[in-house]
């Protein structure tokens, strides 16, 4: 079962994001209280999976105005299933919902980001039709 994150899954979807920063050899900073402000931002969301009443994956993501394509655009900011969960279909049931409610919204285009080494990661995205199309260049703001 897919459904929209409520405030009381802070904790669940913190945990979800150190599981996704473990898997990259990293430490994420999040806590439950940032998570809790995510959700109230507008535009941000998060997609949980469960099974049975146990979450095993998330999918947050944000959608924001574009001039461009003078509508709007869905950015996937993380997406993370349970490490014993994996290769259930998960992920791609979190993704289908995702691009469902993207163009139920009227949405140009949903982007996302991954590293160039993650190979795994960039075959998902490529079966569920996304393409090469930019280059995404950061400045950390430390």
């Amino acid at each position: 079962m897919i459904r929209q994150a409520e405030p009381g899954d802070a904790e669940t979807i913190a945990d979800l994001v150190r599981e996704l920063a473990r898997g990259e050899g990293e430490e994420s900073p999040v806590t439950a209280e940032y998570v809790g402000s995510y959700l109230g931002f507008p535009g941000s969301a998060v997609l949980i999976a469960q099974e049975g009443a146990r979450p095993v994956g998330m999918l947050s993501y944000s959608c924001r105005p574009g001039l461009y394509h003078a509508g709007s655009s869905v950015l996937i900011e993380e997406l993370v299933v349970r490490e014993g969960a994996r290769g259930r279909g998960i992920g791609g049931a979190l993704m289908d919902e995702l691009v469902r409610r993207a163009a139920a919204l009227g949405c140009a285009e949903v982007s996302v980001s991954t590293m160039p080494d993650n190979a795994r990661a960039i075959a998902f995205y490529r079966r569920h039709g996304f393409e090469d199309e930019a280059l995404l260049l950061e400045k950390h703001l430390d």
